[in-house]
């Protein structure tokens, strides 16, 4: 009996031990922000100073310099709301699939307290922004705390807490140094940029940590007084669900033979580009006095005759679904779907070398053809590249019909022909407003079809998307009609 005790008594004075040093480091975390903000809120002269000193001089280092801006801003967008909520919000529906829901509430409130505090505290400070001899960008509202740095080190830092048991135990100390380098390059563009001093970002830091710890300690809480056992923090909050939020724990290889899909992928590309090339070179520069050459020339014209203003906004709304911003928002819903409800990486692979390939074939056959724009006003102003092929069609294509192939064969439910449908609906709703805004003709509709045709049919033979569902069909069909040999059968197998 004094066995068990001692036993039941260990874990317990470990957890009491840890959470003493927790609560230290969380406390810290919250008094250095406590002392920052009166400094801040009281106008201390040395840290005035020292902000101001310092955002004149990154000022001056940054802003001569346009690809360098370019680059902080890309990396200061991964600190945004927009990227830090898609982030959180799948996470959570991926842990509400794998039937987590304990992580997916602790998600749902480190994140809304993140974003509650940083609006609250701005307000309270009430703390101008930087100005600066050449601004580079704009921010909205109050400048203390940093609502990237505390964004990110509340989203990014709950996210690892939550997702670090389903890395082997070699990957988490660099997932765990990844994370940290990338929530403090975000706070540092932001002081780079010019948006926020120095102690804003050290606020949001340290508000964020605060924040995260008092989060983290109530979830240990609640599983000690539930008679769980209560690990170090360094094996995130639930070991045993590991392998439930694994994205893929029963896939062992995604291709089976790789460097062979590899070198296929890349001849079929030269290829695709070649019959764009050919066919892009026809209709654009060797087709006048054909059909197709009449086709170009009169229904531009007989579209551009029929614009009002509401087809004008329908036609920029349809326009909008197959540019780069919306095609990539769908593909980062579906594909974190697709591993949170069936557990492959196949689907995903599919799904990235169709738009990656897309891309690459559009810009290639764009700059190669170089074909002017339809000879009407056009809508949507000058853009950089040619008028052949449409980008806008092929990545839609792309899209939806890389998405209705997934899901048809995944899925019995009725609902799958409403993706099936979205691929026949979307592109030529796309098509339709692309070319009655002037922006393309119809050849150049038929080249986004070749180009979307040829190479999904190539990432069908390649890859495979659907190759595992088969697999795991067939040994259940083999085992029910394979029947077992009788005793004696066997036993003069074996004897021969």
């Amino acid at each position: 009996m004094t066995v068990v005790k001692e036993t039941h008594r260990r874990p317990l004075g470990r957890f009491a031990g840890r959470s003493v040093v927790g609560l230290l480091a969380v406390a810290g975390a919250g008094v250095a922000f406590g002392v920052l903000l009166m400094l801040v809120r009281f106008h201390w002269a040395p840290l005035y100073r020292a902000d101001h000193e310092a955002a004149e001089w990154f000022n001056g280092l940054v802003a001569p310099h346009h690809p360098l801006v370019t680059a902080l801003q890309a990396v200061t967008d991964l600190g945004g709301r927009p990227v830090l909520i898609w982030l959180v919000t799948i996470a959570v529906v991926g842990l509400l699939i794998r039937r987590q829901p304990r992580l997916a509430v602790y998600l749902i409130i480190s994140g809304v307290g993140g974003l509650i505090l940083d609006p609250s505290l701005k307000a309270l400070v009430g703390r101008l922004r930087p100005v600066v001899d050449v601004p580079i960008t704009h921010a909205p509202g109050n400048s203390f705390p940093s609502g990237h740095a505390l964004g990110s080190f509340v989203a990014y830092g709950a996210l690892l807490l939550v997702f670090l048991p389903a890395m082997p135990p070699r990957w988490r100390r660099p997932a765990i140094v990844l994370v940290g380098g990338l929530v403090l390059l975000i706070g540092l563009t932001r002081i780079a940029l010019g948006v926020h001093f120095v102690s804003d970002v050290l606020g949001g830091w340290l508000l964020g940590a605060t924040w995260l710890g008092v989060t983290a300690y109530a979830f240990r809480l609640w599983r000690r007084d539930r008679g769980r056992p209560v690990p170090p923090i360094s094996e995130g909050l639930e070991p045993e669900a590991g392998e439930e939020i694994t994205p893929a724990p029963d896939e062992e290889h995604v291709l089976e033979h790789p460097r062979s899909a590899v070198a296929e992928l890349l001849v079929g590309w030269v290829l695709v580009f070649g019959a764009l090339y050919a066919f892009g070179m026809v209709v654009s520069y060797h087709a006048k006095g054909t059909f197709l050459d009449t086709l170009d020339t009169e229904v531009p014209q007989w579209l551009a005759a029929r614009r009002t203003d509401s087809l004008n906004s329908l036609s920029w709304w349809w326009s909008k679904f197959g540019d780069t911003h919306a095609i990539l928002l769908i593909s980062l819903v579906f594909c974190p779907l697709v591993l949170a409800i069936w557990k492959r990486w196949r689907p995903v692979l599919f799904v990235a070398l169709a738009m990656f390939g897309e891309l690459s074939l559009f810009l290639a056959s764009s700059g190669a053809v170089d074909r002017p724009r339809p000879p009407v006003d056009n809508l949507d102003g000058h853009l950089p590249t040619s008028s052949f092929p449409s980008g806008h069609i092929a990545a839609t294509i792309c899209l939806w019909t890389a998405i209705a192939v997934i899901v048809l064969a995944r899925t019995d439910h009725w609902w799958r022909w409403l993706f099936v449908a979205m691929a026949v609906i979307m592109p030529v709703g796309v098509a339709v407003s692309r070319m009655y805004r002037g922006m393309h003709h119809p050849t150049d509709v038929m080249g986004a079809i070749l180009l979307s045709g040829l190479w999904i049919g190539l990432l069908w033979w390649v890859v495979g998307p659907n190759a595992d569902v088969g697999r795991g069909n067939r040994p259940a069909i083999e085992s029910e009609q394979v029947p077992e040999l009788p005793d004696e059968l066997a036993r003069a197998g074996r004897e021969e």
